[in-house]
């Protein structure tokens, strides 16, 4: 047999077992297996490529601030956009999506509020699950600090209004609510209708507050609440000069009226809303109503905090 014939022999072989393996179910099973390895190539490419398919169905696009007709100033909120690279590293580990294993990052939107004209702020954006308890402290002390301790106990920061003549005639207090965390606004000095004053009434009324609080407790005041809800377009202008946004609430407490905490609480409840502004006063009725009020909210999977966090543009991620 001469050397051509035994290499043509030698090739058929190879070929025909090169052939059989190829038709072999067991052969296509393995090829199949290797293919569906998370850490192979095909694999790789394939999740990759539906994390990218499905992401725009997770996506929420960022809304800017506005003034709206109705409510006024309306603060704006980030959106949320996929990070690919991100989910896929978290996913290769088992080479199958998991929406619940989806990394974002948060779109800051294009107009601010610092971009929008002064307008009273009445609530935060209502995709924002946020609640803010406004509490405007003019007189009375009696159930201050009992309304701090709830607060301490269901670690919730809440925005206190302090008039400027209280905050004098009281500085330990005022400390004790800035030690305690939380935010602290402007109400005036002397709790005018700043709807009647002229304007330079209503420059000192405001200035002279914020100056008084920060000597008392070294906060530069961001916020401006007008006592009884009064004013006028020159006093938001005025609050905006001396740097603070006019605040007013969505939901009122009424606690003046001295109803029962269950009156109370059913009132705040049947109103609530996210982006709440719920105002109340260190009365008898609200320290009585506070801690079943803020688990109620809680219940809701409605975040308490501050006017400042309510309105920042930050997306609450669960």
């Amino acid at each position: 047999m001469n050397s051509k014939f035994q290499h043509f022999i030698a090739l058929s072989v190879i070929a025909g077992i090169s052939w059989v393996l190829v038709q072999n179910p067991l052969t296509e099973t393995f090829v199949q297996g290797l293919n569906n390895r998370p850490d192979s190539t095909a694999a790789v490419s394939r999740l990759y490529a539906e994390i990218q398919a499905k992401a725009p169905d997770y996506e929420f696009p960022p809304q800017d601030a506005r003034i709206d007709s109705v409510w006024k100033t309306v603060p704006g909120y980030n959106g949320l956009k996929v990070d690919l690279e991100a989910s896929y590293k978290i996913m290769k580990k088992t080479g199958k999506f998991d929406s619940k294993k989806l990394i974002y990052n948060q779109v800051r939107p294009k107009k601010h509020l610092k971009d929008l004209p002064p307008a009273p702020i009445y609530r935060a954006n209502t995709e924002k699950p946020a609640v803010s308890l406004l509490i405007n402290v003019a007189w009375g002390n009696e159930y201050l600090q009992d309304m701090l301790s709830v607060l301490k106990k269901n670690d919730v920061k809440a925005t206190f209004f302090l008039e400027g003549r209280w905050a004098k005639k009281y500085p330990e207090l005022a400390k004790m609510i800035n030690d305690g965390g939380h935010e602290i606004g402007n109400h005036s000095y002397s709790h005018p209708d700043m709807k009647r004053i002229s304007a330079s009434r209503a420059e000192e009324e405001i200035k002279k507050t914020s100056e008084i609080i920060k000597a008392v407790t070294g906060v530069t005041c961001r916020w401006f609440a007008p006592p009884s809800g009064s004013f006028k377009d020159e006093t938001v202008k005025i609050a905006s000069a001396n740097k603070m946004g006019t605040i007013m609430w969505s939901v009122d407490t009424i606690d003046w009226q001295k109803p029962s905490p269950e009156v109370l609480t059913e009132r705040v409840l049947s109103k609530l809303h996210p982006g709440a502004f719920i105002l109340m006063h260190p009365t008898e009725s609200s320290a009585n109503s506070l801690d079943k009020l803020i688990k109620s909210i809680k219940a809701k999977n409605l975040h308490l905090m501050t006017v400042s966090q309510s309105l920042s543009e930050d997306r609450i991620m669960h």
